[in-house]
């Protein structure tokens, strides 16, 4: 039995670092959507991401490659690639070969993460994402970063913010949310009443999530404090996803007052995603999963999905 019945890497906006691991001078290995990839910032300031292998003899320039000026220079041979990927200089060479080249990925800088676009065709971008008020704003705090490696796809873990009743039997809350889904085109907004119980009695709090695609999501708690998770989810390969959750917290009171929420929130939804890891880690993906009416919005999900994979003739055909 096959695991997963979608193609197995979405397209759509993915990161693959944060701004400030690439200073100026800076270059960075990657390995994303099963290629090699290599990162790097001009001394201008300009983010780069090519292809890795030079296209002489094949060294990988994230290994040894340097920052001279605005161009990244291969650590075998010193050839020279500009930010866009052409090769500018050889310099034991009288004459330069006019189609070296690497490719270019998409790259644009979004509330201090660098995002690269992904398309299994080589489409060039079929949206943007927002701007996030929150990030560096005087109001909130910096960023409490954390990240995991997980054996799944985008799409499995994307799926749970519309699983309504997992809430309750995986993670132990007290009542199963009401969630609502709408759709406007690669945008999903996913809204939850999550009120909670305190020694004062039920406080009224909610949860807002929308998600750009698959691998770039802002999700936000309403209620006693506001908090934003950054949430992104990229692939490395078809069967396992690098997990990134930015967390900021409003700042309320005091500094100490403000750690303190910001600690037990960033424990609180670590120790959920990780009580869902072995789940994700083990299960399949049935094509057509039979649901019940309190499962949440996942007719929606999954129909809002289908618009990020290039599919085979047939499929599309079936549709």
């Amino acid at each position: 039995m096959e695991r997963y019945y979608t193609p197995p890497i979405p397209n759509g906006w993915f990161q693959v670092a944060y701004g400030d691991e690439l200073a100026p001078g800076t270059v960075l290995p990657l390995r994303y959507f099963g290629k090699d990839l290599v990162a790097f910032r001009t001394e201008s300031g300009e983010v780069s991401v090519l292809d890795a292998f030079c296209p002489h003899l094949g060294a990988h320039l994230g290994h040894g490659g340097k920052v001279v000026g605005d161009k990244i220079v291969c650590p075998f041979h010193a050839w020279e690639f500009d930010a866009s990927g052409s090769c500018v200089g050889v310099p034991y060479a009288k004459n330069q070969p006019k189609k070296a080249s690497l490719r270019r990925w998409h790259v644009r800088e979004v509330a201090g993460l660098v995002m690269v676009w992904h398309h299994a065709e080589g489409k060039p971008p079929e949206f943007e994402l927002p701007e996030v008020p929150e990030y560096q704003s005087p109001d909130w705090t910096d960023y409490d970063r954390r990240r995991w490696t997980i054996r799944t796809r985008n799409q499995e873990m994307a799926e749970n913010a519309v699983d309504s009743a997992h809430f309750h039997y995986v993670h132990g809350t007290k009542n199963i949310p009401r969630s609502e889904a709408t759709v406007d085109g690669p945008v999903l907004r996913v809204y939850s009443d999550a009120g909670m119980e305190t020694p004062r009695g039920k406080v009224d709090a909610s949860i807002e999530s929308i998600s750009y695609g698959f691998g770039f999501a802002l999700v936000r708690f309403r209620g006693i404090v506001e908090t934003l998770i950054v949430e992104s989810t990229t692939p490395i390969d078809a069967d396992h996803v690098d997990v990134r959750f930015s967390f900021t917290v409003k700042k309320v009171g005091g500094a100490d007052i403000t750690r303190g929420v910001g600690k037990a929130f960033v424990a609180e939804v670590t120790r959920q995603l990780e009580e869902d890891i072995p789940i994700w880690e083990n299960k399949i993906q049935h094509e057509h999963p039979l649901l019940c009416d309190g499962d949440g919005p996942i007719g929606v999900f999954r129909r809002w999905s289908r618009q990020f994979y290039c599919w085979p003739e047939e499929a599309r055909a079936a549709e």
